[in-house]
């Protein structure tokens, strides 16, 4: 952003240079802050989150200046990043599940944490990965990085936590605003058993793509129809399922599958294994990343087997909805707006009918000519200094002033 755009106006080099209106300047600092409330919402900024154990979610840093290349890997939180670390080389780590501050201990050879000193030597539960250096992805590059002039972003695995370049996931993403989560190639070769849910619960995706060799630019040509394969599934398991109950009435037992994973926790229906019934059906492996919708963790079986194989793994997380990064943004969002308070609205509150009034009219005056006094400076294409501004409230109280004179309001 241009000093002069934070202005109200743009530094014009000519007839032809976009002019940023204050307007824009304010929505785009409105948006920046609800990013920010989002991802640091659910962090607090003065105390250490050491205490809280292994925090659920939460904003870390790594310290490059304190725990460089080479040196063991460490994680502080935002308030360390403050108070131990404001002079030092960060690397913004977004958030990081059931994770202790480290900031001071055994992996910091000259440091102790100002807000939490007495912190164990090594925190045996934390998790790590090149990510605590700055580097990203398989490719092992910073982000951003100087030397890749191809334009794409970065989307994190739900398991590993590392964060990909669209184009290293073995198949071209779906529109960001189609799928919610995804798991890396890695992660979807380690839990296999995710594969037996994409026929039914993945986000279809790009199957063939084209470069074109002028531009470098990659085209969509083919999408898996998974929707279409889906609804002849149903169908097909519709028909043969009238067929089975009748069967199964007239031998009055149930059948049950040789390839199943884990046995029936129950008689009914309802505690038998979901992963069971779909690896009947036939579903395919691929060497790729996977993605999918805010749904797939409810979708989930959790019969006692299931949750044996996820803790086995390290992932029963993948069970819990309020895992998500989303959960946790919109909890720092909704924190934040429970303890923002309107000024405005405070004021009004305290004043009787004609005040209320009287305030409404002076800010919609206000409004007005502060938007037309900007606009001439838009308009010269220069920029707005101090001065214009201490100038336009001395004149702006001048002239309220001069039209309240004399005047006398009645309250009916």
């Amino acid at each position: 952003m241009e000093a002069g755009a934070a202005g109200g106006g743009s530094c014009a080099a000519g007839a032809e240079e976009p002019v940023v209106s204050l307007a824009e300047v304010l929505a785009e600092n409105e948006e920046l802050e609800k990013e920010a409330r989002a991802v640091l919402g659910g962090s607090d900024h003065e105390r250490c989150s050491y205490s809280q154990g292994a925090v659920k979610r939460q904003a870390l840093y790594a310290c490059s200046t304190c725990t460089p290349p080479g040196e063991e890997p460490a994680g502080i939180c935002l308030a360390c990043s403050y108070e131990c670390h404001g002079t030092h080389k960060l690397f913004e780590l977004y958030t990081k599940r059931n994770f202790h501050c480290d900031c001071g201990n055994s992996k910091f050879k000259n440091l102790q944490c100002k807000l939490f000193p007495e912190k164990g030597r090594v925190n045996s539960g934390n998790k790590y990965n090149d990510n605590f250096f700055g580097l990203y992805c398989v490719c092992k590059r910073p982000y951003p990085d100087p030397e890749d002039e191809i334009p794409d972003e970065m989307i994190q695995c739900i398991v590993c936590e590392d964060w990909f370049h669209g184009r290293h996931l073995g198949i071209v993403p779906p529109d960001s605003g189609d799928f919610h989560e995804m798991v890396c190639q890695a992660c979807m070769s380690r839990c296999s058993f995710l594969w037996v849910y994409t026929a039914r619960l993945a986000v279809p995706t790009v199957t063939k793509v084209a470069l074109v060799e002028d531009t470098g630019t990659v085209l969509k040509v083919e999408e898996i129809e998974q929707k279409k394969e889906i609804k002849k599934e149903n169908e097909a398991e519709n028909q043969g399922k009238t067929k089975d109950e009748d069967q199964v009435a007239q031998n009055n037992e149930p059948s049950t599958s040789s390839g199943s994973v884990c046995p029936e926790t129950a008689k009914n229906n309802e505690s038998a294994c979901k992963l069971q019934e779909l690896q009947a059906k036939q579903y395919l492996k691929q060497d790729t990343a996977t993605f999918w919708p805010h749904n797939l963790r409810s979708k989930l079986c959790t019969c006692k087997e299931c949750m044996k194989m996820y803790s086995e793994l390290d992932v029963q997380f993948l069970t819990d909805e309020g895992d998500t990064v989303l959960a946790y943004e919109n909890k720092g969002t909704s924190d934040q707006e429970a303890d923002r308070r309107d000024p405005l609205m405070d004021t009004l509150s305290s004043m009787n009918r004609v005040q209320q009034v009287e305030l409404i009219c002076e800010y919609n005056d206000l409004k007005s000519e502060l938007t037309d006094y900007l606009r001439r400076f838009a308009d010269d294409g220069t920029v707005v200094k101090r001065e214009d501004i201490q100038q336009f409230f001395e004149e702006f109280q001048s002239r309220k002033r001069r039209r309240t004179d004399g005047i006398q309001y009645y309250c009916s």
